[in-house]
Order: C-alpha cells, then sequence, then structure tokens
C-alpha cells in the first residue's frame, strides 16, 4: 500500500505529521529526548525490528530532525543526534505526555513532567508567547495565512460559521486534513 505524502499538502499539520507521525518516529524522539543516540539503545528502548528502526532514523534524518554523525569507521556506526528542528520537538511531546495522563492513564501517570528546582508537579499548558494567555481560550481563533490557498479559506470560513458548543470553547481544532 503507498502511503500518501502528506508534505504536498498546505497544511502545517499535515506538514508536520509527513514528518513525525509514524508513532515509532515519535518514540525515537522521545528517547533522543532521555539521552539516547546510539541505533542498539533505540531498539532495546523499543524493542523495534532493525530494519524498521533503520527506516524512522533515515526518514527523521532526512526531515532534519535528528543529525547523524559518525563515531566510528569500522565497523561503520553513528550517533543520532537531536538538531535544533528536532529540540523544537519538545512542546510537541510534552504536550502529547500531558494529554495522555490527562485522557488515557486511569492508573495513574507513569511519566511527570516537574520543576527540576523545586520537584513540583508542572502542568504544560500552549500560550501565546505575546500575551502569556493560554491558546485554548476564546481569545484565539485559527485563520487562514498569507499563504493559504482558496479551499483553506472556504474550510475555515466554515469552521468560524459552526456554532461554538460543537467545538468548544476555543473555537474550532487546528487546520484539518484537507488544507
Amino acid at each position: 500500500m503507498q502511503h500518501t505524502r502528506l508534505a504536498a499538502m498546505p497544511c502545517p499539520i499535515a506538514r508536520s505529521l509527513d514528518r513525525v507521525g509514524e508513532w515509532w518516529s515519535i518514540l525515537i524522539l522521545r528517547d533522543a529526548f532521555a539521552g539516547m543516540t546510539r541505533f542498539e539503545q533505540f531498539r532495546a528502548s523499543l524493542g523495534i525490528a532493525p530494519n524498521m528502526l533503520t527506516r524512522r532514523l533515515n526518514a527523521l534524518v532526512e526531515a532534519g530532525l535528528l543529525e547523524r554523525r559518525l563515531y566510528s569507521d569500522r565497523p561503520p556506526r553513528h550517533d543520532y543526534l537531536l538538531t535544533e528542528r528536532g529540540r523544537d520537538f519538545r512542546q510537541v511531546l510534552l504536550a502529547l505526555l500531558a494529554w495522555g495522563n490527562r485522557h488515557f492513564a486511569p492508573e495513574g501517570a507513569s511519566v511527570q513532567l516537574i520543576h527540576a528546582e523545586s520537584g513540583a508537579l508542572a502542568d504544560p499548558v500552549l500560550v501565546d508567547r505575546a500575551t502569556g494567555l493560554p491558546v485554548d481560550g476564546p481569545a484565539f481563533r485559527i485563520v487562514p495565512g498569507p499563504a493559504a490557498g482558496e479551499a483553506t479559506h472556504r474550510r475555515l470560513a466554515r469552521s468560524q460559521a459552526a456554532p461554538q458548543a460543537s467545538t468548544g470553547p476555543a473555537g474550532p481544532g487546528p487546520e484539518g486534513s484537507a488544507a
């Protein structure tokens, strides 16, 4: 089965999913944030087949989220290090961690985010850098950007006209599938 390439879509969510939407990729990035850099470390942590791990690492390198650095010539061995683009993904991982703990951990959290100095539990929220306000509030809505095509304008116009009760207090969710 041919995988649909989302990179050509104008939607930023589709383009992002094209790079990291496969679950192994997200788990590899999670492990990279935990300090893992070597093929065997990722394989042992994830229990992933070597051929699948090779494909996922290559895709993450190609997407610019990881950088491959040779550490042994014979045999050739590489470290996989987070790039600036990869390090930017940390916010997404923290949001997934908080969302997963809130909605899919009836037994309680197995992983938590804490403040390093105080040890206090942290509850990450996405805020606007300029105002400091949480972006899930009514002060924010999604609108077409300067590069938006006609289909995106139509879709977002429909979503702005939709009743707020069906989309929650923040309005419609992020850009959908057909931007």
